[in-house]
């Protein structure tokens, strides 16, 4: 028998038993009592040890949730650091990109100014070079009108 069921027994022992007017009293079977509370005694360790078996395990349990919802934390921790970081690269990637753009616009802005500077030299040059041959051609023909004459 259980202890439940024992402690039962025992209370309608005590329920049942006969009221002593005057002395407010109840009379029990005091060895039927006895025994009862012997049986009881027999059955808590049994009941004592499955009491403390479920402690532990609901302990283990908690112990367990517990060391779940960490890991969980940290592993949303993580990922956002991972996030975060991944958006400050990304800042950086798209910074650096319009340096690089920036960069190269400017030196193509240099590259086209100093090829402009470069052909107009190159034009001076011919058009001094074609003056020259010019003058050549008009001393040429100032001397054989000359020498028509």
């Amino acid at each position: 028998m259980n202890i439940l069921n024992l402690l039962d027994v025992l209370e309608d022992e005590l329920e049942n038993g006969k009221f002593v007017p005057f002395l407010g009293k109840t009379m029990i079977d005091k060895e039927k009592s006895l025994s009862i509370i012997r049986d009881i005694r027999l059955s808590l360790p049994e009941a004592l040890r499955q009491a403390e078996l479920i402690k532990q395990e609901r302990q283990r349990i908690l112990a367990e949730a517990q060391k779940e919802a960490e890991t969980i934390i940290k592993e949303a921790e993580e990922h956002i650091k991972m996030l975060i970081d991944e958006h400050e690269i990304t800042k950086m990637a798209y910074q650096q990109s319009r340096e690089i753009i920036e960069n190269a616009q400017d030196s193509a802005k240099q590259i086209r100014l100093g090829a402009k500077e470069y052909a107009d030299e190159l034009l001076q040059e011919v058009e001094r070079y074609l003056e020259e041959q010019l003058n050549i051609v008009k001393q040429n023909r100032q001397e054989l009108n000359v020498a028509k004459r």
